[in-house]
């Protein structure tokens, strides 16, 4: 063999080294990618569990005052329908922050958590609503000009009313009895705790 061919072989060693470092260092490149992908994955889902988990617990929270308040004097009064208002207001939270939700893999946890603040805000909704009404149909109630069928059928709907009311706002409660399952399972995702939002001073 000539002297050249020796050259010609040292060439493609080099060669097939660079090719082989390009692989390696292009390999390595992908995994560190996917590993960063993988843990701010795990980060974000992390940070969904603790929102979700701190706004249901939050909500659940305030029904229970709300209940509290509603065995009280007039079930409907000032103090209970603020606290609705409050849960209401909590549940707005969700709603703007719903996309939030995907960032937790679990499919069926994101339909539990749905799921449920649809079923408690329904019939909260109803509650407010059926409130209005009631206090409409009170207000025309008053007035002695008021002919006495038109009396009669309004008294008939304000009844109507009344236990339309109480059965959502029972519906309401119901399904606040769903919370705690769920934030309990929302724990380890969140690696905290929610029960020391029940503590919390409101």
């Amino acid at each position: 063999m000539k002297p050249d061919d020796f050259d010609f072989i040292g060439n493609f060693s080099t060669t097939g080294a660079v090719f082989l470092g390009a692989i390696l260092a292009t390999m390595g490149g992908l995994a560190a990618t996917q590993l960063e992908w993988y843990f701010e994955r795990k980060r974000r889902a992390r940070h969904a569990a603790l929102f979700f988990g701190e706004v249901l617990s939050t909500l659940g929270v305030i029904l229970k005052i709300a209940h509290d308040t509603y065995g009280r004097g007039d079930p409907f009064g000032p103090i209970t329908m603020r606290m609705l208002r409050s849960a209401r207001s909590e549940i707005e939270i969700y709603e703007r922050n719903r996309e939030t939700l995907y960032e937790l893999h679990d499919a069926a946890m994101r339909a539990r958590i749905h799921t449920l603040i649809l079923r408690v805000n329904t019939p909260l909704e109803g509650v407010f609503d059926a409130t209005e009404e009631i206090r409409i149909a009170e207000t025309q109630l008053k007035s002695p000009d008021l002919p006495a069928t038109h009396r009669e059928e309004l008294q008939a709907r304000l009844e109507s009313l009344l236990q339309n009311r109480a059965t959502a706002y029972e519906f309401v409660m119901e399904m606040a009895g769903q919370i705690k399952p769920i934030t309990t399972d929302l724990a380890p995702l969140a690696r905290q705790s929610f029960d020391g939002i029940d503590r919390a001073p409101f």
